[in-house]
């Protein structure tokens, strides 16, 4: 494990509470001997200028803090611990009230680095591709504010695979496979793996369920003619980065980036944690089963 000298803290610019916190945090980096610089603004551009030759990123905030501070770490396999501001948390690994602790333990070399795949998606319209991106989450190709369906016709390896019409489709990795994937009843994928998930939105007589594909396959996703123009848009960890129309293409594959999370917890903590959020009443029923003794 690389020796920790550097460390990064990004507080979360829309929530103040975070700013005392991250102050907090940074000094006492510190005085531990760290070299730390902070930030309390989110410019991506001023970040990317700091990540390079940091060993650790501290971020607070909820999961949308997490993935855009992942996707600037990541390329510089700069490993992220994030700090639960939000409402979920699936991708922090502390609470507010932890940080000390977690200190401590990083400071000591009590931790280890969980290894999360991304995908890598290209958006071509005509022979120009209009952006490239890169995805912890998913990739989402679905309609625009027009309630109709679209229809995607999905390549898989090169081979056509299935027509769908539908809401849209996700492309998702394990870890988005507890996000938008999951709302649509997609299953469940450990971290540690590395697959692809594709699943439709709201399908209407067409494949209706999800697929799970291995690590090198290349899905192209092709906006297929209709009666009207349709609207399409393709978003990236929730942002929106295209607006895509008849015989554009989406091209989805594993990333050569992966983003690495600072772990504090056993291995085996991902099915509980979910499933703490997914089924709290059981939370609550251990806490009264607790009493009981």
């Amino acid at each position: 494990m690389t020796k920790l000298e550097k460390i990064g803290v990004l507080a979360h610019p829309h929530r103040p509470e975070t700013l005392p916190i991250a102050d907090q945090i940074a000094a006492e980096l510190e005085q531990r001997g760290f070299e730390c610089w902070k930030m309390t603004t989110w410019s991506t551009s001023d970040v990317n200028k700091l990540v390079p030759g940091t060993d650790l990123v501290i971020a607070i905030g909820g999961d949308g803090a997490m993935l855009r501070a992942a996707r600037v770490c990541a390329p510089h396999n700069v490993p992220l611990l994030g700090m639960n501001f939000g409402y979920l948390g699936f991708l922090a690994e502390i609470g507010p009230d932890a940080w000390p602790t977690a200190i401590e333990r990083i400071a000591t070399g009590d931790y280890w680095v969980e290894q999360r795949m991304m995908l890598g998606c290209e958006v071509w319209h005509n022979e120009h591709c209009l952006t490239t991106e890169t995805a912890l989450n998913d990739v989402v190709i679905s309609r625009g504010a027009v309630a109709r369906s679209v229809r995607l016709e999905a390549y898989i390896d090169g081979a056509w695979t299935t027509t769908y019409n539908a809401d849209g489709v996700i492309i998702a990795t394990p870890t988005g496979s507890t996000a938008y994937a999951l709302a649509v009843g997609g299953p469940l994928l450990p971290p540690e793996l590395r697959n692809i998930l594709i699943l439709p939105v709201a399908p209407h007589l067409t494949m209706d369920r999800p697929m799970v594909l291995s690590e090198g396959t290349v899905i192209k996703v092709v906006v297929a003619p209709r009666s009207f123009e349709p609207e399409v848009v393709v978003t990236v960890d929730g942002i929106p980065v295209a607006q895509v129309s008849t015989k554009d293409q989406i091209t989805v594959k594993a990333s050569e980036q992966v983003s690495g999370f600072v772990r504090l917890r056993e291995p085996g903590y991902f099915f509980r944690s979910i499933l703490d959020r997914l089924e709290p009443r059981l939370a609550v029923l251990r806490r009264s089963e607790a009493f009981d003794d």
